[in-house]
């Protein structure tokens, strides 16, 4: 299967594909931000990421935080954790 990686340290997502990826999200829009060291030094709580607003908002300023893998086929998205939805995703 073909695909294109994309490296978001290299690459982070602009506006609107962030929101194009949260519009074909399977997940909830808030899954897409990691709640781990960087949420708490930032003290973020989750009312400040709970709108797609926020949530943009919040990975644009600060890119490391969004979860990942983020694997888009059509118009679906999925965050690749655990390994296995990625599989699942793909048919396989």
């Amino acid at each position: 299967m073909d695909y294109v990686a994309v490296n978001y340290r290299k690459e982070p997502p602009d506006e609107a594909t962030l929101r194009d990826i949260l519009g074909k999200l399977e997940d909830e829009p808030t899954a897409l931000v990691r709640r781990d060291a960087l949420f708490k030094k930032l003290e973020l709580t989750d009312a400040d990421v709970s709108t797609v607003d926020q949530i943009v908002e919040t990975i644009l300023a600060n890119k490391m935080i969004m979860q990942r893998p983020v694997v888009v086929v059509g118009d679906t998205a999925i965050i690749g954790r655990p390994k296995e939805r990625i599989r699942e995703l793909l048919g396989g």
